[in-house]
């Protein structure tokens, strides 16, 4: 269904307690936004617990943990969006 990268797999890991959350919720310039966050549920793969609304919109992604000179951060590699915005932060399916 989701695919974690080895980077996200260990990040994940390293902060899995509570786990973290991914959800889907309408906004951003492009329709839909990826919303992080944590939660006690039990994790869907990995230490990640995806919402079963989110699912539609993330089946057949990649999550990978990104280092980069600015920051880190999770970011998921969406085969599905038809459109994005230039941050990356939404989407359209």
């Amino acid at each position: 269904m989701i695919i974690l990268t080895e980077n996200a797999e260990k990040y994940l890991q390293e902060v899995g307690d509570p786990n973290v959350s991914l959800t889907v919720k309408g906004g951003g310039c492009s329709g839909f936004q990826y919303e992080w966050g944590t939660t006690n549920n039990s994790p869907t793969v990995g230490n990640l617990w995806l919402d079963p609304i989110a699912e539609m919109f993330v089946i057949g992604c990649t999550v990978d943990y990104v280092q980069e000179l600015g920051g880190s951060y999770l970011k998921v590699i969406n085969p599905n969006s038809t459109a994005q915005c230039g941050c990356g932060e939404s989407f359209a399916i």
